[in-house]
């Protein structure tokens, strides 16, 4: 069946550790990323891995109207997230355990105009799929931290090389990062500079969230827009639901129409812990009250 998105990666029991105090969270990239299309009311499915014990994400996901293909695996993805202070973009994540690596025949039969990579660690999206994702002819997006994000001996993420991006990076149509990986990643503390080596690489456009709001680098121009949140609740899945949004935005619109879709999308979801559960004419409304062009 041909979708207009599809999603994937581990689904993820997260521990959510902040001031406000500790939370569970039914997280992975691709259950916020979901819901931003279910949102939208895009043909959405989802390829996701998890224990059979959590298969209410399942049940969820089909809820709302999305073809959902799960391999079920001994065990879930579990990941600890601590934020020690106010700063959303300083956080310490631990994993605990893994769900395992996604194959080519888990896409066998599903065509999509975009397919969005959402994996949380390396390892669990390899070169085999990206190709084979490519072979089918859609917009190919992953998410750096996928690729960049290595557990050590203590279960803390942190992050390394990206070993064979070479081999990766021509084949990808929007890479998503943030100001800490990208750093990383080029050794540039510029987000802009940054973006553009990025770009250099490989990917055709670069979409990197840092703590005020993201950066599109796209054909050689830079377009950007801040987080405009009431309030910050929501800080995991950030990243995912900014990805998610811009993928989704880029089927029907240039990226500078994009880019203050992802950051008003992204916003409504900060405003409280999950996905994003508003309606689509809470993000319109938003657009026109918070980021219409200056007179």
């Amino acid at each position: 069946m041909a979708y207009d998105l599809v999603i994937f990666g581990n689904f993820t029991k997260d521990t959510i550790v902040s001031a406000a105090g500790t939370r569970q969270v039914d997280g992975g990239g691709f259950n916020y990323g979901a819901h931003v299309a279910a949102m939208m009311g895009l043909r959405t499915a989802t390829v996701t891995r998890l224990a059979r014990e959590d298969e209410r994400v399942v049940t969820a996901l089909r809820t709302l109207g999305i073809d959902t293909f799960p391999t079920y695996t001994p065990r879930s993805t579990h990941m600890r997230l601590y934020y020690p202070s106010s700063n959303p973009d300083e956080r310490i994540l631990t994993v605990t355990q893994d769900a395992g690596a996604f194959t080519p025949e888990q896409f066998e039969g599903i065509e999509a105009r975009t397919y969005v990579a959402n994996a949380s660690i390396r390892g669990e999206v390899g070169l085999d799929v990206i190709l084979a994702l490519k072979r089918k002819g859609g917009r190919v997006v992953i998410d750096a931290q996928g690729f960049v994000r290595t557990v050590s001996s203590d279960g803390t993420l942190h992050f390394d090389e990206w070993p064979g991006r070479e081999e990766i990076l021509p084949h990808i149509d929007i890479l998503k990062t943030d100001n800490v990986e990208s750093k990383a990643l080029t050794g540039r503390g510029d987000i802009r500079a940054a973006a553009r080596e990025i770009a250099g690489w490989g990917p055709r456009e670069i979409v990197l969230t840092h703590r005020d709001g993201i950066l599109v680098y796209a054909e050689g121009r830079y377009h950007e827009a801040p987080w405009r949140p009431a309030k910050l609740v929501g800080r995991s899945g950030r990243g995912d639901t900014c990805i998610a949004s811009y993928a989704a935005r880029r089927l029907s619109a240039p990226p500078e129409d994009a880019v203050v879709w992802a950051a008003a999308v992204t916003s409504l979801k900060m405003e409280a812990e999950g996905p994003i559960k508003r309606p689509l004419a809470d993000v319109e409304a938003m657009i026109r009250r918070d980021y219409a062009p200056a007179a």
